[in-house]
């Protein structure tokens, strides 16, 4: 009776704050608690996370994390360029929707800094460059959307042990750098676009069941692996598709001497050229490894394969797996749960 009595003197206020009390109190504390795992951070342009951009969420992460912490990347279309510095591990970027949580920015090689006066080149075109090891993403867009003026990096990678997982990454010319040798990363259905060398760099990379997606008559790879190396890129189960107007498109091409591409179990278009492979008229025939087993579909037929590129037998394809591959002095192998 004295609580009724206390709402009848304070009148309208007293029954908002009872309104407010019993109806928006618990959905609020819901919310909050759907995200109150210390090791998860939410970012969410809409202002319902605990961050709006990605480089906030990025900027709080300790150094060193000997813990797996996620950055949870909601819904949304940001426009940022990113850096995942040297000193932060154990990170994972993963998106609620990979075709709609899309990370872009729209700098090429031609870009004159205003600081400088002059163009700033193809390394400093990426939308997202990855510095640290032991960084995942999953589920999301990363894009470089700058008209085809010049070199435009999507995703520029520095670190070892990096897990691309359900990804797409789009641009035009050299969409995905892998820019450090002696670096491994393990890309799983994923879907990469480009016109030209696209899929270019010194690192270690092994693409499982990817979608590798041609938009111009060009090159796919342009690897640059070091001689001392023993892999290179490693294309295994993936499907290779072209645009419409695309009419003939080279395997790869060598950016230094000893670039290793291998193409197994993977289906080749009618688009692919005859020869396959590219000198890049440097006379590297002698030196590049490139090669091929057990490739399907209209492209695949080696009969017109440049000489310099060669089909393994079926005992040095078995021998090259993913522990073969990343494992020679770490045993490192990437986790792919989502």
């Amino acid at each position: 009776m004295r609580s009724v009595k206390f709402l009848r003197g304070k009148g309208w206020v007293n029954w908002f704050m009872l309104f407010y009390l019993f109806t928006f109190l618990p959905s609020s504390a819901a919310a909050a608690g759907k995200y109150d795992n210390p090791d998860t951070i939410v970012v969410a342009r809409d202002g319902t996370g605990q961050f709006r951009t990605i480089g906030e969420a990025i900027e709080v992460c300790r150094a060193f994390m000997d813990y797996h912490k996620v950055i949870y990347i909601k819904k949304g279309t940001y426009k940022e360029k990113l850096i995942v510095p040297q000193w932060l591990q154990n990170i994972e970027l993963c998106g609620e929707d990979r075709d709609q949580t899309i990370i872009t920015y729209d700098d090429h090689a031609n870009v004159v800094s205003p600081e400088t006066g002059k163009a700033m080149g193809t390394f400093r075109t990426y939308t997202l460059k990855i510095e640290a090891n032991d960084i995942t993403l999953k589920n999301l867009t990363i894009e470089n959307n700058a008209a085809r003026l010049g070199q435009a990096v999507a995703l520029h990678t520095e670190g070892d042990r990096l897990t691309v997982v359900n990804c797409r990454l789009l641009g035009h010319q050299d969409t995905l750098y892998t820019g450090m040798p002696a670096t491994r990363l393990y890309f799983s259905d994923c879907y990469i676009e480009g016109t030209t060398d696209f899929i270019f760099g010194p690192s270690t990379a092994w693409f499982e069941h990817c979608h590798i997606h041609c938009k111009a008559d060009s090159y796919i790879t342009a690897a640059s692996t070091p001689k001392d190396q023993p892999f290179g890129y490693v294309f295994n189960g993936c499907t290779i598709t072209c645009a419409d107007h695309v009419a003939k498109v080279y395997l790869g091409r060598p950016w230094r001497d000893y670039g290793y591409t291998l193409f197994m179990h993977c289906q080749l278009p009618a688009q692919i050229r005859p020869e396959g492979w590219h000198h890049w008229e440097k006379q590297r025939e002698q030196t590049a490894r490139y090669m091929e087993y057990q490739n399907t579909g209209a492209g695949a037929d080696t009969s017109k394969r440049v000489g310099w590129s060669r089909q393994l037998t079926r005992k040095e394809a078995q021998q090259i797996t993913p522990a073969a591959v990343f494992g020679h002095h770490d045993q490192w192998q990437p986790s792919l749960q989502r």
